[in-house]
């Protein structure tokens, strides 16, 4: 198997899709499933989905395809989707509220253990089975309870203090929905940004086009 740092963003991208589908597969009640037929469904060419699986061992038995149970089994193993990762939710806004409350981090790989925010209207409130908690006791918490990852939700002109903290306190991971550029300042870091301004553009650049003749 290759090293991890030797494949592609764009292979790595495309696990949770194989991983979400196989799942819908499985719950369907099928069995196996042919490079092609799983090539329809993730809208690439069956060579792709080759060579994507390749890229961690194969899985697949000639003449057979892929077993969808066990395929689903070693993409949520790759995916590490069992490692409960320890995250705080930094932010308990309309967004970060969504967020813990709706959200099943448990399937996803992590546990959401704390939410913090210095608003003080916010602090003691029910986000799900949390309550939100002093921003002011960040550092203490994520030393005494190992924390792996911190979710972003806090807006792009405060997150620099806070990440600051967080890095002094040992978090080295981000889900990071500020639009801050974590990785200028912290290049050691592990970060995932999301930009859900960016993907709504896009929707109107696609809307936009396929409105042409």
């Amino acid at each position: 198997m290759p090293k991890n740092d030797s494949i592609s963003m764009s292979v790595i991208r495309r696990l949770p899709r194989y991983y979400r589908f196989l799942s819908e597969l499985s719950d369907q009640g099928v069995d196996k499933i042919s490079s092609t037929k799983l090539a329809q469904i993730m809208n690439v060419t069956a060579s792709q989905v080759r060579q994507d699986l390749n890229c961690f061992g194969g899985f697949g038995q000639q003449g057979y395809g892929y077993s969808v149970s066990g395929l689903r089994d070693e993409i949520k193993r790759i995916l590490g989707l069992n490692n409960r990762y320890r995250a705080v939710l930094i932010g308990a806004g309309n967004f970060g509220s969504a967020i813990a409350k709706y959200l099943d981090f448990e399937r996803l790989g992590f546990t959401l253990v704390a939410c913090f925010d210095r608003d003080e209207q916010k602090i003691g409130e029910q986000l799900g089975e949390l309550t939100v908690r002093d921003a002011e006791s960040l550092e203490s918490f994520c030393e005494e309870e190992h924390i792996d990852a911190a979710i972003l939700c806090v807006p792009r002109t405060s997150v620099e203090g806070v990440l600051d903290r967080l890095y002094a306190s040992g978090v080295r991971s981000f889900w990071n929905f500020s639009h801050y550029d974590i990785s200028t300042r912290y290049p050691d870091a592990v970060v995932e940004n999301v930009h859900l301004s960016d993907s709504l553009m896009t929707l109107c650049y696609r809307m936009n086009n396929s409105n042409q003749e």
